[in-house]
């Protein structure tokens, strides 16, 4: 069904099944298993934000000795907030689509 989806259908499908596959039996991240995922599937988002104090924040939280873990929604509320933070949204300003 994914494949006759739309690309915005498809980008959130794959965001669940990245999301998916480091998650435990219960459907969690640990917060260092979400520092991880965010380093090796978000590097180019991430990439040049170590100095703002938002992502600072953010990383610092992940950081922290917890038993706390990350559902599903926690995590794309984190993935929003990386993304709104960085500077892909001006380069994706700047790209022009035709279709």
């Amino acid at each position: 069904a994914l494949r006759k989806g739309s690309d915005l259908e498809k980008a959130f499908a794959t965001a669940a099944l990245v999301y998916n596959n480091y998650a435990d039996p219960e459907g969690k991240l640990s917060k260092a298993e979400t520092k991880r995922l965010l380093q090796s599937q978000f590097w180019h988002v991430i990439q040049g934000q170590e100095n703002k104090p938002k992502y600072q924040e953010i990383i610092s939280s992940l950081d922290e000795e917890s038993e706390n873990k990350i559902d599903f929604e926690d995590f794309m509320i984190l993935l929003v907030s990386l993304t709104l933070m960085s500077d892909l949204l001006q380069e994706i300003k700047n790209v022009k689509t035709t279709k």
